[in-house]
Parts: C-alpha cells; sequence; structure tokens
C-alpha cells in the first residue's frame, strides 16, 4: 500500500524524495500561452482532392520540423471514443487502492503493470506520477490481461488502440510523403511493427507544484507518440530554448517525433524535449501511445536522404541497442546526443 504515491497526496508538504535540484525545479514562474504548437486539421485531407493532400503534408513536415510537435483535430477517432478512455483510465486510479495493487509490478517485462513514483534518470528522485503501462501489439491480444473494473476498460482501450494505431500510420504515410521516401517506407514490419505500448499517466493534485514535476524533461526514443491529455495543462516543450504549454483543445490528439524518426530523416525532424508540470488543484490523467520499432530493426537514415550533398549524420544501428543506451544514462538527452555524436563520428569515419 505504502508505494502508491495517492495514499499519501494529501500531505501539505512534498516529501523530499520527490523535490528536484532548484536548477530543475519548475519554480513558480508562469509559462505563457500564446505561443503553442500548431493544430492541424486532418479533415481536409480525406479523399481525392490532392491540393488539399499536399497543404497537410506541408503542415506536417513544417511543424515536425520546427517543433517537433503538433497536435491534430478531425482525426478519425470518434469524440465518444476519446472521452469514453479518458474517463476509464481516471476512475481506474480514482479506485480504492485495495482495487488497484494486483496489478502493481516492479517488473518492466510484465506486460500489464501499475507502478508509481518511478525516477527517470536524475539522482533517483521521483516523479509525482503513477502509471499504468500496457506494452504489446496489438493490444487487442492483451485484453485478458486488463482490468475488468471500471467497466467497459477494456473494449475501450481495445478500440482507442485500435484507432491509434491508424492515425499514426497515417501521419507516417505523410511524413513518408513530405521526405520524398518510396512509398509505404513506414510499412515495413520491423519499422512500425514492434512492441507498440500504451501508457496511463496520473498525476494527483500536488501541495507545491514547483518543486517537482510529473515527469522530468525527456525525448521519446521510439518512432513517434500519440497523446491524449484531457483538459487539464500540463505538457510543456521546448522551443528556442523556453518552455511553452501545450494548450488543451477538447477532442485534439497531441503528436511527437521520436528519435528515430530523427534519425530516419538524417536529421530534418527533431525529437523535441518535453516535460509534465503538476498542479495543486486537480488531477491529470493521460493516455500516451508509443510506436516503436521492433528490437531488431536496423535503424539508419533513410537512404534517399543520404548522399555527394549530404552525409548520413548517424551510423547503423538496432533499435535495441538504441533503447538499452537511451535508459542506462545519467541524462536523458545529453547521453543521447553523446550517443548520436559517436554515431555521428563513426558514420564521418567509415564513409
Amino acid at each position: 500500500m505504502k508505494n502508491f504515491l495517492s495514499s499519501f497526496v494529501s500531505h501539505p508538504t512534498v516529501p523530499e524524495s520527490y523535490i528536484y535540484p532548484p536548477e530543475k525545479q519548475p519554480g513558480k514562474s508562469i509559462i505563457p500561452t500564446g505561443e503553442s504548437i500548431p493544430v492541424i486539421d486532418l479533415g481536409g485531407g480525406r479523399g481525392d482532392h490532392r491540393g488539399q493532400q499536399f497543404t497537410l503534408v506541408e503542415q506536417i513536415m513544417r511543424a515536425t520540423q520546427e517543433f517537433g510537435f503538433f497536435q491534430v483535430i478531425n482525426h478519425g477517432i470518434s469524440v465518444e471514443l476519446l472521452r469514453d478512455t479518458l474517463a476509464v483510465a481516471s476512475e481506474f486510479f480514482e479506485m480504492s487502492i485495495e482495487d488497484r495493487i494486483q496489478y502493481y509490478s516492479d517488473d518492466p517485462k510484465r506486460a500489464v503493470r501499475v507502478y508509481t513514483s518511478c525516477g527517470m534518470h536524475d539522482r533517483g528522485i521521483l516523479n509525482w506520477r503513477e502509471a499504468m503501462k500496457i506494452t504489446g501489439h496489438p493490444v487487442e491480444k492483451l485484453a485478458h490481461l486488463l482490468p475488468e473494473k471500471p467497466n467497459k476498460f477494456r473494449d475501450v482501450v481495445v478500440g482507442y488502440s485500435e484507432g491509434v494505431m491508424k492515425l499514426a500510420m497515417r501521419i507516417l504515410g505523410m511524413i513518408n510523403e513530405g521526405l520524398g521516401l518510396e512509398e509505404g517506407y513506414f510499412d515495413d514490419d520491423k519499422l512500425s511493427g514492434g512492441e507498440h505500448f500504451v501508457l496511463i499517466n496520473h498525476y494527483p493534485p500536488c501541495p507545491d507544484p514547483s518543486l517537482t514535476l510529473g515527469l522530468v524533461k525527456h525525448c521519446d526514443p521510439n518512432l513517434i507518440t500519440v497523446l491524449l491529455q484531457g483538459k487539464t495543462r500540463g505538457l510543456q516543450v521546448i522551443k528556442d530554448g523556453k518552455w511553452i504549454s501545450v494548450e488543451p483543445i477538447p477532442d485534439a490528439l497531441v503528436v511527437n517525433v521520436g528519435h528515430q524518426l530523427e534519425i530516419i530523416s538524417n536529421g530534418r525532424l527533431k525529437s523535441v524535449e518535453h516535460r509534465a508540470v503538476t498542479n495543486s488543484r486537480e488531477a491529470r490523467t493521460t493516455v500516451v501511445t508509443f510506436i516503436n520499432p521492433a528490437a531488431d530493426c536496423l535503424i539508419s537514415p533513410a537512404p534517399v536522404l543520404v548522399g555527394r550533398s549530404q552525409a548520413p549524420l548517424y551510423k547503423a544501428f538496432t533499435y535495441k541497442e538504441f533503447f538499452n543506451v537511451f535508459h542506462d544514462t545519467d541524462g536523458p538527452k545529453t547521453h543521447v546526443q553523446r550517443l548520436l555524436l559517436i554515431l555521428y563520428i563513426l558514420a564521418a569515419v567509415l564513409k
């Protein structure tokens, strides 16, 4: 019981194990809300109208190059399913600890597990977060392992995951076109058919949000990420060295570039640092879907993007190699930058 963050969120102060060093604390400063990531309406790109499709591709390419993040509306997943997904996700973490404890596990290889307060690359300091991680693709094959309560949890999460996978592949198809890659480049089973996972994050109210974080700043190691964030503000993204808030838009989804997509694009698309802040007023629940390559998938810049005028910035490596280095680190961005620099040097030597 004591492992659950929610078992002591009524404390008037933030426990010491959650307090970040002063230089990493979010502080009391208000993040400006004037600038945010692009919002792209996918509804206009359906059908045979080539001009509309071209416009969508242009918008997505600009967003992934300048921000690494964008929001999508009219994306094809029903409003009812989005709201049901957030509802069952929130309801799960509102259940008693007795009802949730059966899913608790410290084993990262467990297909469906609940965990809490884990640290992330930062001296063991804990994140103000509880989470459920569902690992496998398609999620339907894990339905029997998902919680039976709240009602409809299994059906809703499976249905949502199917919809997000279709959306992610549609977006990757437009990125494929924008980069000028061979048709169906991202349809390869190894490149986009790895062990995907769904992460349901729950951030309880925090007595002093200026001292801690729901998630420390990081980049995503995977191919592409899709986030359902609900109505409560909390996601922040680095832009030109400053944090900007990703303002919640009803029934929108947030999409961001992962490291593998940055590498495949030979650095044209950007995997950008982001973090989750807390608040003292209400809990925030999000549902994040990570599209991953297979562990043995060989990742490298797409051949069409390298040549005499553009050298490869990265040497080829398997996703498993990259993932292991990414998680064996003291800093989520600095160590990855170090790895990419090594790979850049190797590529320069070996070309």
